[in-house]
């Protein structure tokens, strides 16, 4: 007798879970491959510029989840060791564009090259099939996370939510329309 579940597969709070164990995992992994001459913070965002080049201090900041203040100190560090770099703005003098330095590319390029290796080994020890089932798991899964956090901005590159013009730009704010309260008619006491 064959019995088949009602559920197609495993649910999100299972997948949840392992993928939160495997997260943990790979920060272990990553820390003992890593010799990072700066600290996580500033590692973030590295890894934010590297893939949004030229944005300004506030959506760094944002993109951070840090004040304003804060991502600029942090910029002023990392412009100290060489790995960021600020520009003038071509639109706007008032504003400066964050740029990775030549430096900044190579430090996280042989970072990944550390990481990658480490991972091969792990990877090495699993079977074929596992292999190619996690590797299709995690192509979804980047394609999923990628569409929520880069607010609206699919996969193929298509803009839900900010335009090309400004890729950059703050999501617009929703506003309700401003209207003036009425006039209250007065009352006449005869």
């Amino acid at each position: 007798m064959t019995v088949t579940s009602s559920h197609p597969g495993p649910r999100p709070p299972e997948v949840a879970r392992a993928a939160l164990a495997a997260a943990e995992l790979l920060e272990v992994l990553f820390g003992r491959a890593s010799r990072s001459p700066v600290p996580a913070s500033q590692l973030r965002a590295l890894f934010v510029l590297e893939h949004n080049e030229g944005i300004n201090l506030r959506t760094l900041a944002g993109a951070l989840a840090a004040t304003p203040p804060s991502a600029s100190r942090l910029c002023d560090r990392l412009e100290a060791v060489g790995l960021v770099s600020r520009q003038a703005a071509a639109t706007s003098r008032r504003e400066l564009e964050l740029r990775l330095s030549s430096r900044g590319r190579a430090v996280l390029a042989e970072l990944r090259s550390r990481r990658e290796a480490a991972l091969h080994s792990v990877l090495e020890d699993m079977p074929t099939a596992q292999r190619a089932a996690l590797l299709t798991g995690l192509e979804a899964f980047c394609a999923a996370a990628s569409e929520r956090l880069h607010d609206g901005v699919a996969p193929d590159g298509t803009r839900t939510a900010r335009t090309p013009e400004h890729p950059h730009a703050p999501a617009p704010r929703r506003t309700r329309p401003r209207t003036r309260p009425q006039a209250r008619p007065s009352v006449d006491s005869d």
